[in-house]
Formats: C-alpha cells, structure tokens, sequence
C-alpha cells in the first residue's frame, strides 16, 4: 500500500468525481484532503476517504502554494499525460 503524502498528485476512483485528478493538500487517519484549484481551493479542499482515491506517484513542494499554483500542477500533470497517450498511438 502506498503512503499518502501532501504533495502527491491523486486519482478519484469512486463519486460522481470519479476519474478527476487532484493535488493532496493534507492527510489524516482515514482521510485525504484534495484540492483543484477552481472549485476545491485550499480554504475548502474535498475530503475522501483514502479508499476511494489512487495515489498518482509524483510529488510537488504544496507548503507555500496558493490556488493558481495548484492549477498549474495539474495542468502540467495533463499535458504530460496527453504527451504520453500521444507517444504510445
């Protein structure tokens, strides 16, 4: 099993949010805290249970972020995504 860590990037496996991706903002026993940037900012983040999301492993420094910078992660993170699809057709 993986450990969740702020930072980590994860997958929603499980709500009618299934298949987004989110930044993880903070962890606890049971929960992750998940955040967007546009509608789950850093004031009110999505909390799910660890159960329900896959871990995308690769790490960003989220100590001194803001919304916009966690917009920009994720943008990132789906143009590599795409850049990969791209490669394997």
């Amino acid at each position: 099993m993986y450990e969740y860590k702020a930072g980590m990037l994860a997958r929603s496996k499980a709500g009618h949010d299934r298949e987004k991706v989110y930044v993880i903002i903070d962890v606890d026993d049971t929960y992750v805290y998940l955040a967007d940037g546009s509608i789950r900012t850093l004031d009110h983040p999505k909390k799910k249970k660890k159960k329900h999301v896959q871990v995308i492993l690769k790490e960003h420094d989220v100590t001194a972020v803001d919304d916009t910078a966690i917009k920009r992660i994720l943008k990132e993170w789906s143009m590599e995504e795409r850049e990969e699809c791209q490669k394997l057709t």
